[in-house]
């Protein structure tokens, strides 16, 4: 009755699921394979004859793909226009060196190409590489291959991550306490002052006229004006003795007591008839829509204070594009916040609802852009694949946002849910399917894929330390960071974030993540394209 059981796929897939989680869970000094022990119990499956239909590996495929893309592409671009161009080079030559050391050594020693991709995306523990090495390849030993370097993939990275700064010799909570103090963050600390109008230069002045904003950085959102208390607007003139609330950077807010008067201890009341409220942006109508073109002081008589995203503290500025479930702290009569209310839609439901239109649109495009066949001189020509295209088309919709009404985002838990339904039937598919030659493969060559499979997880780490140090002159910590998130190996940025109290090495990782993972997957699609 049990082996009826086995080959019936749904009950064999459930099984190989529940087991594999069952093994991932095992911690052995804190190292522990999590959702990737679902492909070693579905190997030895495999290796019994049990099979799950490819229809449902390509389903899973396709739905864990465009779920990566989705939440990269925001980070994606970003990182091209953000301050960490040093470490995205860094991160560029992690990828571009694994893939190369994997090249010279298939030449070396004769290594089939489908094993090679197999193996750099075992050496980087990336799933997703190995998903488009096997889309790619359409070859049971990409998986083998995998699982024979995975291990040191994951080992490696934590051991250089330890023994790097005893090499070198550099104490990191020193290191943490000075780049603390050098860099407060691209985004300081908020804070408010209330300040006494004692600058005879912006006695009978209007804020308009004064250009607080512009000048300082800092957002006044409070006037006290002969014992009353109200919301300024553009057009509110200052008199001396006035006092004002202001809301800014450190820097904005001492930059503003130049311009208008004395600091002082304290905070302005509201009125009874004011209100303070964070009001979430969920109408699609609002998303890209730039703060200012708003008018909330002309059409409502409210002020923002602040906006938070992501966790992150903004300074409101006019200019400042919002995006969808962006948290804005709002100031003003009871009726005006009702009024903003209903312009932004501040719908916390809508923050977890999943709308499955843009998810099948966009795997539908993803699929269509992957048949294209693009040609370049010489005769060479490329496809992007199932993987690639859906990739890039979940990268380029993410980071759009909207088209019309349709919404390109989804959800983080709606997101997570997808991603780890599609990553479980892909990866139950592809072990069993590989399975089948799992021992020949191991008899064969597995002493010699091990050994390929370490040189391609150390090769690339020595070269990240040696120029980001020497050449770049990059702190340790923001070197741990990259090299952790260039080799998309989350253990090794816990091993890192373990050894200091320090966020640095988490930002570093973050910033180069989405790159590292993009582009190891164009890279491996083209090894196994090009390279014979």
């Amino acid at each position: 009755m049990f082996t009826d059981l086995l080959h019936s796929s749904y009950f064999s897939l459930f099984l190989i699921v529940a087991l594999g989680f069952m093994l991932g869970r095992i911690k052995i000094k804190g190292l522990s394979l999590d959702v990737s022990a679902v492909i070693f119990i579905a190997l030895l499956f495999g290796h019994f004859g049990v099979i799950i239909p490819k229809e449902l590996g390509n389903f899973g495929l396709v739905l864990f793909i465009f779920t990566i893309g989705i939440q990269a592409g925001p980070g994606f671009f970003d990182s091209f226009r953000s301050k960490g161009k040093t470490l995205i080079i860094i991160t560029m030559l992690i990828i571009s060196s694994a893939c190369l050391t994997a090249v010279g050594l298939k030449y070396a020693f004769g290594i089939d190409t489908s094993s090679v991709v197999g193996l750099v995306a075992g050496a980087l523990t990336s799933t997703p590489g190995l998903a488009v090495a096997i889309d790619s390849t359409n070859s049971p030993l990409a998986s083998i291959a995998y699982g024979i370097a995975y291990p040191f993939g994951v080992i490696g990275v934590i051991l250089f991550v330890k023994l790097l700064p005893k090499i070198m010799r550099i104490d990191l909570d020193k290191e943490a306490r000075r780049l603390e103090i050098e860099r407060r963050g691209q985004f300081p600390e908020l804070g408010t002052c209330i300040y006494r109008i004692t600058n005879p230069s912006v006695f009978g002045r209007s804020l308009m006229q004064i250009n607080a904003r512009a000048m300082t950085g800092a957002v006044i959102s409070r006037l006290k004006h002969q014992e009353e208390i109200s919301i300024p607007t553009a057009h509110t003139v200052l008199h001396e003795g006035d006092y004002i609330q202001a809301v800014g950077s450190e820097e904005a807010l001492t930059q503003l007591a130049v311009l208008v008067g004395e600091r002082e201890e304290g905070e302005l009341p509201l009125e009874n008839t004011q209100e303070i409220e964070s009001l979430l942006l969920t109408k699609k109508d609002m998303i890209n829509k730039q703060l200012g073109d708003l008018n909330l002081m002309k059409n409502f008589g409210c002020t923002v204070t602040r906006v938070r995203r992501s966790g992150i503290d903004l300074s409101p500025s006019p200019d400042l594009a919002l995006k969808f479930g962006d948290k804005l702290m709002v100031v003003g009569e009871k009726e005006g916040i009702k009024g903003v209310a209903r312009l932004l839609g501040n719908n916390a439901k809508k923050l977890s609802d999943t709308d499955f239109f843009p998810i099948a649109m966009g795997i539908v495009l993803g699929v269509l852009f992957g048949k294209l066949n693009i040609s370049f001189p010489g005769g060479l020509s490329f496809s992007p694949g199932l993987t690639g295209g859906v990739l890039m088309v979940a990268l380029l919709l993410s980071a759009i946002g909207k088209t019309g009404p349709i919404l390109w985002s989804m959800s983080g838990p709606a997101n997570q849910l997808l991603r780890q339904l599609g990553l479980l039937l892909f990866l139950a598919e592809v072990g069993t399917s590989a399975g089948k030659n799992l021992v020949a493969t191991f008899q064969e060559s597995g002493l010699l894929l091990f050994g390929v499979g370490a040189a391609i997880t150390l090769v690339p780490m020595l070269i990240a330390a040696f120029v980001g140090r020497l050449v770049f002159k990059i702190s340790l910590l923001d070197l741990l960071g990259t090299i952790t998130g260039g080799m998309t190996s989350t253990p090794g940025l816990a091993a890192a974030d373990s050894m200091v109290d320090s966020n640095i090495p988490s930002v570093a990782y973050a910033t180069v993540y989405p790159i590292a993972m993009v582009f190891l997957i164009l890279f491996i699609q083209v090894i196994a394209t090009v390279v014979y």
